[in-house]
């Protein structure tokens, strides 16, 4: 069973830095993609940022950019996004997803429809 637990959210002022953390298994670090989506009030779930299983490459929509890092730790069975220069409109419940990866997936990391969802943590970035 493939089990995701996110962690790390809460309130931070504007240009703070917070990092999520999304606990799960060796197993799907080692057989799944990893993406990170979030969620604000009234707005559709958008992907922020994943990671491929398959060639380990990272992808990051275009308004984290630069500010955003996923990063994973296999010995630790975690994955992070340490986001930084945080602006009010990152505020949004975050999720950790994962689906299965290893072939060549030929479409867009972010827009792939992930099986796995954990139960989100919430970022709100305000004065």
């Amino acid at each position: 069973q493939v089990q995701l637990v996110e962690s790390g959210g809460g309130l931070v002022q504007p240009g703070g830095s917070l990092r999520l953390s999304c606990a799960t298994s060796r197993i799907v670090l080692d057989g799944y993609a990893i993406a990170w989506f979030r969620q604000a009030p009234g707005k559709e779930r958008e992907a922020v940022s994943c990671i491929s299983n398959y060639d380990g490459n990272t992808y990051y929509s275009d308004a984290v950019k630069g500010r955003f890092t996923l990063s994973r730790d296999k010995g630790k069975n975690m994955v992070y996004l340490q986001m930084t220069n945080l602006k009010p409109e990152d505020t949004a419940v975050y999720y950790c997803a994962a689906d299965f990866d290893v072939t060549y997936y030929s479409g867009s990391y972010l827009l792939r429809d992930y099986k796995y969802w954990g139960q989100g943590t919430q970022v709100t970035v305000s004065s």
